[in-house]
């Protein structure tokens, strides 16, 4: 099977206390809300309409949780899938953090202090799309994080991650990466 073939899903973690409230959560183990978690086993039917070839998750509880209620208790570990660093601006909002730093954003201040910059973010990305682009599978399902799956996007289109600013991603979401003749495509997002 060429890599072409291979097409990726990717969901959100369903919601967390931080992510409600706007906090980054990058490191953090976080469990899931009781709305999170309803969001999460609503995804149940959704995903069995498609049979996998493999499933990963990121270790983070949140993400673990959510693919076990999505059906997929089963998942591989995938340590690249964490959430970004998010170092001295873990547990603070964008707000919090434009206190300090008028105008911030992860995307146009990419170097978190003690933690990742955007470009190891991209790095883990790009390893990731790499594994399931060479799996010889055709449908690959990741449970991942909401910045992380925004670079993870723009490294499967090999667009600058970067572009990931623009591809707002809410919790317990579906997203599909595919594609179209030879090109990398994102079929469905967000929905």
């Amino acid at each position: 099977m060429s890599d072409e073939a291979t097409r990726l899903w990717i969901v959100r973690h369903g919601s967390t206390t931080w992510s409600a409230s706007g906090q980054h959560t990058g490191k953090t183990d976080l469990p899931l809300t009781p709305e999170g978690e309803r969001v999460a086993a609503a995804l149940r039917p959704r995903l069995a309409e498609v049979s996998f070839g493999l499933v990963l998750t990121s270790p983070l509880e949140r993400a673990r949780r959510t693919a076990e209620l999505a059906g997929f208790g089963h998942a591989e570990p995938e340590p690249r899938a964490v959430e970004w660093d998010y170092g001295a601006y873990e547990g603070l909002t964008r707000d919090q953090i434009r206190e300090r730093v008028p105008g911030w954003t992860a995307w146009s201040h990419p170097a978190m202090p003690e933690g990742e910059r955007l470009d190891e973010v991209a790095v883990r990305a790009l390893a990731v799309v790499q594994r399931v682009r060479g799996s010889g599978v055709r449908d690959v399902l990741l449970f991942s994080h909401g910045h992380f799956l925004r670079v993870l996007a723009t490294t499967w289109v090999g667009a600058p991650p970067t572009l990931g600013e623009h591809l707002a991603l809410d919790p317990a979401t579906i997203s599909e990466l595919g594609w179209d003749r030879e090109a990398p495509v994102v079929d469905r997002w967000n929905s």
